[in-house]
């Protein structure tokens, strides 16, 4: 169906898997004329003998080499274009025009449907004219069925293509051309797909990401039909070479790595309004609501995070991405709005790697630039206009108040309220990253030096970023920053991300030796968002593990969470190190939590990041 005249099956080490899909597909490569060419090992000839039963046209013994297999490759080739020979009707399939098959054919200006298709789209009658007849199908499906029709007539290849079959249809089926030589007709046949076929619920959430569905998304999406929404569709680049590389386990876990990068991204910059699915392979939805002004951001911030590289089973990997965004028409139902999107996606990817293209040029001048808000990050910078905010962490034993992690929050004098993810991706873009990380951590160690006494036994938390290790002098100069400031050393935790570390671990690990004999501790931040954990616990000299906010409410997941959150503890607790659980929204995930052995917790369940005023109410209180 996707219209690819060879298709390549590996039989090595999966012989079972591998004749199981010759079969499923053999039928279609032979009525698309194209060809099937097997790969095996030399000294397994019966494996080849039943991939030739089964319907391969050409077979490979391995082991080979390059030319070899664009030999084979040529071979295959040459058979399917013969096959496909310019005015050549190919066969059609036994039986394709039953009439229990969901077909028509075209002849004399006029389309028959078959008596099933005609009862699936309710139609009383089984003969029209063309335009009539495309004008059954939803309106994003019309304009390319009918340039489908219109190149099928021209050279009499066969072409498909998938759709929905009804505005209220959120599954695709595949609509397969084909122009027949031998009556001068050009026929179509409509494939459901299997998971209709078997009246099988549309799954809700993906099972290798975790991350929604497209079907959920296009729910989502068609239940918030009152706000203004954009599309964005994210595609991976490069990422078919790793599955060659290194296998498909490291594929998956590169995929579990950028899901809950693109999840998080989208969470820091847009909170709880967005909504984040992978659609199919290597490529995600995003969909806005209300956060227009920020989507431009958010694109940069995706585009960065998502290059940036992946460790995955002892493998270090970097992908790119492409991405095309799409705002929503009045009275445009889910699918189109998902299927624009995919146009715009199209079209990026024509531009090359790290490319977007948006289809409404009207965005661009909602949005704002990028240029603009630099500008005024480095105007809010230079008149200390970006304040700190403190979320309070607690013992889990006593439930006392114990130390604060220091946000960063910046009031925009347009954009309202922005947080430390919005702020950094600003930064990361410009040349203020560096500049942005001294300001906050200068001035959250100001502001705690004059907490007064109601707050002087509380730790202080503050972040510290992966360019900030790349400078050899940044323990040195941060440890005198600290002592300018008055706040005592010993109070001080340094947080730093998985994703600042990957680039040298041996260098994080000598800086934060430095600051730990200068007094401070040391927490890795936002432990569970990627595949390198373990590697930072063996090398780095840590005092506290903060679990990430979606990897602590797992405790009150399935039982396959459970073990998940227990396991981290467990082994945290071994190396001697304390646990702090970010993210705690529920009594119930906190006395999970506590009851699996966790220490500290921060969250909305006792308070939101406040002020210094604010905090010194909550430790009163």
């Amino acid at each position: 169906a996707s219209g690819a005249i060879i298709a390549v099956v590996d039989l090595r080490d999966a012989l079972d898997e591998g004749l199981a899909a010759i079969r499923a597909f053999h039928q279609t490569v032979e009525a698309n004329g194209a060809a099937l060419l097997v790969i095996d090992m030399h000294d397994h000839p019966e494996g080849l003998s039943a991939a030739i039963d089964a319907g391969a046209t050409h077979v490979l013994s391995a082991p080979f080499d390059e030319p070899h297999f664009m030999l084979a490759l040529r071979s295959a080739e040459r058979h399917a274009l013969r096959m496909l020979e310019k005015g050549r009707g190919l066969p059609l399939p036994p039986n394709i025009w039953r009439d229990e098959q969901l077909g028509w054919e075209e002849a004399d200006n006029s389309i028959t449907l078959s008596t099933t298709l005609a009862a699936r789209l309710r139609q009383s009658t089984r003969s029209f004219a063309t335009d009539t007849f495309l004008a059954l199908f939803p309106r994003d499906a019309q304009a390319a069925l009918a340039e489908a029709m219109a190149q099928v007539r021209e050279d009499h290849l066969p072409r498909a293509l998938t759709h929905r079959l009804a505005v209220s249809d959120l599954r695709p089926v595949a609509h397969h051309l084909r122009y027949n030589a031998d009556t001068q007709a050009l026929h179509g046949l409509i494939e459901l797909s299997i998971d209709e076929r078997a009246n099988a619920p549309v799954p809700q959430k993906d099972s290798l990401t975790g991350l929604n569905t497209l079907a959920a998304a296009r729910n989502r999406i068609g239940q918030q039909r009152e706000a203004p929404k954009l599309v964005l569709m994210i595609s991976l680049t490069r990422f078919e070479m790793i599955n060659a590389a290194f296998g498909r386990s490291t594929g998956d876990a590169v995929l579990r790595t950028l899901s809950k990068r693109i999840e998080r991204t989208v969470e820091n910059l847009c909170a709880a309004d967005a909504f984040v699915a992978r659609v199919a392979g290597a490529t995600f939805l995003v969909s806005l609501v209300d956060h227009l002004t920020r989507a431009k951001l958010l694109v940069g911030a995706l585009i960065a995070d998502i290059e940036r590289p992946v460790i995955a089973e002892g493998h270090e990997v970097s992908v790119g991405c492409c991405v095309g965004g799409v705002m929503t028409e009045p009275d445009e139902s889910s699918a189109e709005l998902v299927q624009r999107a995919s146009v715009a996606l199209a079209r990026a990817r024509l531009k090359g790697e790290s490319a977007t293209y948006i289809l409404d040029d009207e965005i661009d001048n909602s949005l704002g630039s990028n240029a603009d808000l630099e500008t005024d990050l480095r105007n809010a910078l230079d008149r200390n206009e970006i304040d700190i905010l403190f979320q309070p962490q607690l013992a889990i034993s006593t439930g006392k108040m114990v130390g604060v992690e220091a946000l960063a929050r910046w009031k925009h004098p347009v954009h309202g309220t922005l947080g430390a993810g919005t702020l950094f991706a600003v930064a990361e873009r410009s040349d203020y990253l560096n500049a942005l990380s001294a300001h906050i951590q200068k001035r959250a160690t100001a502001v705690a030096a004059a907490w007064p006494e109601t707050l002087s036994h509380l730790r202080v938390a503050i972040n510290v970023t992966g360019q900030d290790i790349a400078r050899a002098d940044f323990a040195q100069g941060f440890l005198k920053m600290v002592d300018e400031s008055g706040f005592p050393r010993d109070r001080l935790t340094v947080e730093i991300t998985e994703s600042g570390l990957i680039d040298d671990l041996g260098r994080a690990a000598n800086l934060l030796a430095e600051l730990r004999s200068g007094g401070c501790r040391v927490a890795i931040d936002d432990f569970g968002t990627g595949y390198s954990s373990l590697a930072y616990l063996k090398a780095l000299p840590l005092d506290y593990l903060k679990i990430d906010k979606a990897l602590a409410q797992d405790i009150v997941g399935t039982a396959r969470d459970k073990v998940v959150v227990r396991g981290v503890i467990d082994m945290a607790r071994s190396l001697g190190l304390a646990v702090i659980a970010e993210g705690v929204e529920t009594d119930e995930q906190l006395e999970a939590l506590a009851e699996q052995g966790c220490n500290y917790y921060q969250g909305f369940l006792f308070s939101e990041a406040v002020d210094s005023a604010a905090l010194e109410a909550l430790a009163k209180s």
